[in-house]
């Protein structure tokens, strides 16, 4: 079993997470182990109990779920069972029948589907399948929980004698109500029930009239109760049944008891089966509130959480509506140790903390709420020197207690440790302390442990810097606004920002000053250094994470052009085959018309047909041979083309037919407009013509333009001036 102290439980707030997982069982036993839960003894167990939650998580997406593990408790039947010569009541074979029941039904599903739950196949394959039990108390006892009439001859002998008696007694009964009411004796309430007997309600003046047993009278004195002599009769008989019906009903649940008795370890074993079902359930439950998954486990000593939540600070951000900030912490041999400094209340000992509850919760079969792609490991010790520990009832101080905890770890720690200290060293001399705390981080350092530890002394962190093995975090502080940004980096020391920090909550700047003063110059530049690098850090990430947005729209971008590329380059493939298509059918037209043409004129129909058929032919030639299939796969083919080439064309044709509107409307206004005369050697031209020529002279409303090669005559009305005559 991994070693952990109760105060390293309790550090870790592992209690906490056992008790929400016992909210979430169903059955009184799941919750007492939810209770009591710890890490497994071995590895082999380890795996096993991942393996088990994993598999109940995934049953969600299967079509046929885990049937109900729900079960009443029968410890009191298990109990009595062991004494010899006791009786279970009736109700405590309804609840073993119904456990049996249960059992038996996780034990068929599991048997059908053990290739997609193994482990929670072998965790059930150990228990006895039996339907004995079920039957023989299914023979006694019906659903209903009550002892069935033919449980055996005699009591079903009894129990009709017993019928027969209620219905003389009822007989008896309403006659003697009909006859002395008819009388005048009885009350206005005429009967009641008297001790489950029915009784007549005699008026006290006429109770010398009428025969039977006085049962009691009422308040006033007024009403005397009386069980009729032939009816009291008949209940003597039904009592002395009612007896011989309790005696045997004895016998036959003695005689099933006695049944059952070589079955009480098989109804420890279903017990145990069920609350470990329900606990396994549970813990399937918590994965999906805190999106727990089932990381990478390797076998050599490394842990890579990415994305890793605190589980009870995402449960209570939640509640809150916080929002909460995952961190991403990576150890392995290279890098077995990080010391995380920083201002105080920026989530060092949250960072801490998540990594020592995250392992908890692994080692006992819990999924942790980290990325899939995570990577983590086993260690036999956890270590933990978390908050103030100072002991009142030992009488020791803060640093004492400290300091015991410290020889513990230094007698314990190897290479299988996974030590979390927070504010390693304080408590003493800020110089002896810092110094007594870097001599115990060496010997964890040649023990060759994994832990984490936060601190806020100098030298700790000039000692990560040095040593390969170990690496300074720190937390990120955004130094404007002075506000932590809950994020862990790795690869530098943090500055506390101790003064920064009291000039924004009001201390006077005149008190800082003096407080520099006291300080050796050499620490405050130090402290300054890490400040400023953490500054320059925070400027790069903000740089990094604008580029890294940039490389992102530039590459969707890129993909976005290759995407319209290929379109385009494949309508440009269709546009060429569709253009060879109408050339090779205005080719064939052409010939058709010269063959027309030489036909209107020799009227020759046999040179007609000659040329027609050699055109065919020689067309067939160069047709392929095609299936149907393939034919008719093209034509769809070519009128989907067709369909996509006056879809890309009717835009261009709507926008040439509005810009041809628009071109009509200005030529109707310039039509309007007062046209300039025309005067000889004008430069003119043709309206909608881009030729342009000279007017040589008019005659009777007709104008002769000369285009250089060539004269036209034209109505003067249809020509429009392009420049004067130079004078």
């Amino acid at each position: 079993m991994i070693k952990i102290a109760t105060k390293g439980l309790i550090d870790l707030e592992f209690p906490v997470v056992r008790e929400q997982i016992s909210e979430l069982c169903v059955t009184g036993m799941g919750k007492e182990k939810a209770l009591e839960i710890l890490p497994f003894s071995t590895y082999k167990k380890t795996y096993f109990g991942l393996n088990q939650t994993n598999e109940y998580v995934k049953s969600k997406t299967q079509e046929s779920p885990i049937p109900n593990h729900g079960f009443d408790n029968i410890q009191n039947e298990i109990k009595l069972l062991k004494i010899e010569n006791t009786v279970l009541e009736v109700g405590g074979f309804g609840k073993i029948a119904s456990i049996s029941d249960t059992v038996n039904t996780l034990l068929r599903y599991f048997r059908k589907f053990r290739e997609i739950y193994p482990s929670l196949y072998a965790t059930t394959s150990e228990v006895e399948y039996t339907t004995e039990i079920i039957e023989k108390i299914r023979q006694v006892i019906d659903r209903y929980g009550e002892l069935k009439d033919n449980a055996s001859p005699l009591l079903q002998n009894i129990r009709r004698s017993m019928n027969s008696v209620k219905g003389k007694i009822n007989s008896s009964f309403s006659s003697a109500l009909t006859t002395y009411a008819g009388y005048g004796y009885l009350d206005e309430i005429r009967e009641s029930v008297v001790e489950n007997v029915r009784v007549l309600a005699v008026k006290a003046m006429y109770r010398r009239k009428i025969k039977g047993g006085i049962m009691g009278n009422s308040k006033t004195g007024s009403i005397v109760y009386i069980q009729p002599e032939s009816t009291f009769q008949f209940t003597r008989e039904l009592n002395n049944l009612q007896y011989e019906e309790k005696e045997e009903i004895n016998r036959i649940l003695k005689e099933l008891t006695n049944f059952l008795r070589p079955y009480r370890e098989l109804l420890i074993d279903y017990q145990e089966l069920l609350s470990g079902i329900d606990l396994i359930s549970a813990k399937a439950k918590y994965a999906d509130k805190v999106n727990g998954v089932l990381p990478k486990i390797s076998e050599k000593k490394e842990i890579q959480l990415k994305e890793a939540y605190h589980p009870l600070l995402l449960l209570s951000n939640r509640k809150t509506g916080k929002k909460t900030f995952p961190q991403t912490i990576e150890m392995s041999g290279d890098n077995r140790i990080i010391v995380i400094s920083g201002p105080n209340a920026g989530g060092k000992s949250i960072t801490l903390k998540t990594v020592g509850l995250l392992q908890l919760m692994l080692q006992s079969g819990i999924l942790v709420p980290v990325h899939e792609y995570s990577r983590m490991c086993f260690f036999d010790k956890i270590l933990t020197d978390i908050g103030d520990n100072q002991s009142i009832e030992n009488h020791l101080s803060t640093y004492s207690y400290r300091l015991k905890n410290m020889k513990k770890f230094l007698r314990k720690c190897d290479e299988n440790t996974l030590f979390l200290i927070d504010e390693f060293g304080t408590g003493s001399d800020p110089e002896l302390g810092g110094a007594l705390a870097e001599t115990f981080l060496e010997v964890f350092y040649e023990k060759e442990s994994f832990g984490i530890l936060t601190t806020h002394y100098a030298n700790l962190k000039k000692l990560a810097g040095e040593l390969p093995n170990m690496s300074n975090a720190n937390m990120m502080f955004d130094s404007g606004s002075l506000e932590p940004m809950f994020k862990l980096q790795v690869g530098e020391a943090g500055s506390s920002f101790t003064f920064e920090v009291a000039q924004k909550n009001g201390i006077p700047f005149s008190l800082i000053n003096r407080s520099k003063k006291k300080v050796e110059r050499g620490k405050i530049r130090f402290d300054k250094s890490i400040a400023k690098l953490q500054q320059e850090r925070s400027k790069l990430q903000k740089t990094t994470d604008s580029l890294k947005t940039k490389e992102v729209k530039a590459a969707q971008e890129k993909d976005k052009l290759e995407e319209i590329n290929a379109r385009v380059q494949q309508k440009l493939e269709s546009y060429q085959e569709l253009y060879d298509a109408n050339q090779r059918l205005i080719y064939l037209g052409q010939k058709i018309n010269d063959i027309s043409e030489k036909y209107f004129n020799d009227k020759k129909k046999k040179e007609l047909i000659g040329e027609f058929l050699k055109l065919v032919e020689i067309e067939n030639s160069k047709r392929k041979r095609e299936s149907a299939k393939k034919r008719k796969a093209k034509k769809a083919q070519e009128k989907k083309l067709q369909q996509e080439i006056v879809k890309e064309i009717e835009p261009i044709r709507k926008q040439k037919k509005e810009e041809k509107k628009k071109q009509k409307v200005t030529a109707q206004k310039e039509a309007n407009k007062p046209k300039a005369a025309l005067k000889l050697g004008d430069r003119v031209r043709l309206e909608d013509s881009k030729s342009v020529g000279t007017l040589d002279r008019i005659e009777k409303g007709k104008a002769i333009v000369n285009y250089g090669i060539f004269t036209t005559s034209v109505d003067i009305d249809q020509l429009e001036l392009v420049q004067a005559m130079k004078k």
